[in-house]
């Protein structure tokens, strides 16, 4: 939980937008969490994306995979048990990530903070 705490924590403070966090543990072999957060514009987007980079990083939490860089609308990032998805918001209701998984447990950011 220390790395999904360390993700949500960094979403909170540099100011993503509606972030959520879906526990896929029980059904998925991939992953164990999915977090989804907009930014409100592409500078916003990859700056979040270098945030949770670095405070990984820092915590010796590596990614493995990002997917997504300049000039795109979605980055996902794989840190093997959690994929951080970060969207344009538009981006994100054409894609209804939250609706395609809405049959999994949501789990509350603030209890994550």
């Amino acid at each position: 939980m220390d790395k999904l705490k360390t993700i949500v924590k960094v979403l909170d403070e540099k100011l993503a937008e509606d972030i959520v966090v879906i526990d896929m543990s029980i059904d998925s072999p991939i992953c164990d969490y999915f977090v989804i957060a907009s930014a409100s514009n592409e500078r916003l987007l990859l700056a979040l994306k270098d945030h949770i980079e670095d405070a990984c990083d820092k915590e010796r939490y590596y990614v493995k995979n990002i997917e997504g860089r300049k000039n795109c609308k979605w980055i996902l990032m794989d840190y093997g048990d959690i994929v951080v998805h970060l969207f344009d918001p538009e981006e994100r209701k054409n894609y209804g990530i939250e609706k395609l998984w809405s049959d999994k447990p949501f789990v509350q950011v603030e209890d994550i903070l």
